[in-house]
């Protein structure tokens, strides 16, 4: 059997879902060809292969690359201000009514060019790339206009041509309302379904849509207008749905067969259940839960007996999770809300690809998906969420290379 690399004498963590757990073969071998997983499994079971390159693994463990479904990654500028703000009792909804939180963002993004927004996500995104990321969300919504909204999606389609990984795009137009529509949110969601969403569609920025449905945010009615306009155009939806408060907005999502609804803190019982039945993922974020010094956890026990999926995000931005590192985020997963070790790493490999709709590509070592793997220095899986402030990656490779 021919192939461009072979990885032999290597403990596999497959996350196939067809196996229990972790997917785990002790002694396992990944073959690529062209990119693309051609075999993998048990070494012993291995064809005869006859390959350009053969690596010894030397009883790494190999684990699909990682993935960040929930990130904010190109913005203007930071809001290391308001975290002082914070620290003196401010809360982030006072922040921001008095004009701060993501208006002042957007002031920052709106100034910067295209090339100066990926300048300044480059160092985070090469952050997440060394802690073995291959995927990555990159969401828009601090433009808040036409032009600087487009301006961003660009700023993130061009971050997976300047550096190998694979880029998912959102368009987050319905993030906070921009001061020229101050007082007048149903002309500003005017804009977002009838001029924002038809274009970013007619040029292919955006793989799907995402609103932040909350007090500070868009009501559920407006946010089932983006969704109506989404949905008109052919693209998938995700939302910020009960970070702050219970305004049935993960309903709502999987109403529209969300791919994922996130934060959930405040989730209920019927929210649950009508995510159970969309297959919607239930994407945590213990990051900003850290950050702004939450108290109530999102409900994993129900969750997790309702069998929705949980995925994990460091939902990076500037304002509530300024967090560039998806093992501190399993840790935190594990520590703040008492996800399993199992849970975490399938949180943020198989449940993440879910998360983004991207589970027949990527997210497990299976035949026929992308060669996307990370190769651990670690004697059990359980190192990669247990360690704090530590990097045991060995190898990144992002398709087959």
């Amino acid at each position: 059997m021919r192939c461009d690399r072979l990885w032999r004498n290597a403990r596999l963590a497959t996350l196939a879902p067809a196996m229990p757990g972790l997917g785990v073969v002790e002694r396992g071998a990944v073959a690529s060809l062209e990119g693309r997983i051609a075999w993998v499994g048990p070494e012993a079971d291995a064809p005869a292969f006859e390959a350009r390159q053969t690596l010894d693994c030397e009883g790494r463990w190999i684990t699909p690359g990682l993935i960040d479904p929930h990130t904010h990654l190109v913005f203007g500028g930071d809001r290391a201000h308001e975290f002082e703000l914070r620290l003196a009792g401010a809360s982030y909804e006072e922040i921001a009514r008095a004009g701060g939180g993501i208006v002042s963002t957007m002031a920052a993004t709106r100034a910067a060019t295209e090339d100066e927004l990926i300048a300044q996500a480059l160092p985070r995104l090469d952050a997440l790339l060394a802690e073995g990321v291959t995927t990555v969300e990159v969401k828009s919504g601090y433009g808040l206009s036409l032009a600087d909204e487009g301006k961003s999606l660009r700023a993130a389609r061009r971050l997976g041509e300047v550096r190998p990984v694979t880029v998912t795009a959102t368009f987050l137009g319905a993030h906070a309302l921009p001061p020229e529509f101050k007082g007048d949110p149903d002309g500003y969601i005017d804009l977002v379904c009838r001029e924002m969403i038809p274009a970013v569609a007619a040029e292919g920025l955006a793989d799907a849509i995402d609103a932040f449905c909350e007090g500070i945010g868009f009501t559920p009615a407006q946010t089932r207008r983006v969704f109506d306009a989404a949905t008109a155009h052919g693209l998938p939806v995700k939302l910020h749905a009960e970070q702050l408060s219970n305004l049935h907005g993960a309903a709502l999502a999987a109403e529209f067969g969300a791919l994922s609804a996130d934060h959930l803190e405040h989730l209920d019982e019927a929210g649950i259940e009508a995510m159970a039945r969309a297959g919607t993922v239930a994407t945590l974020l213990p990051g900003a839960y850290y950050f702004v010094r939450e108290t109530r956890p999102p409900p994993i026990a129900s969750l997790r007996a309702a069998g929705v999926p949980l995925a994990l995000a460091t939902d990076c931005n500037p304002g509530t999770s300024p967090l560039t590192s998806l093992l501190l985020t399993m840790n935190m997963g594990a520590t703040l809300f008492r996800l399993t070790v199992d849970e975490c790493l399938a949180g943020v490999t198989r449940e993440a690809a879910r998360a983004l709709g991207r589970l027949r590509d990527t997210g497990t070592l299976e035949a026929g998906k992308a060669c996307d793997l990370a190769i651990w220095d670690i004697e059990r899986p359980a190192e990669l969420v247990y360690r704090m402030g530590f990097n045991p990656l060995h190898t990144r490779v992002w398709r087959g290379l």
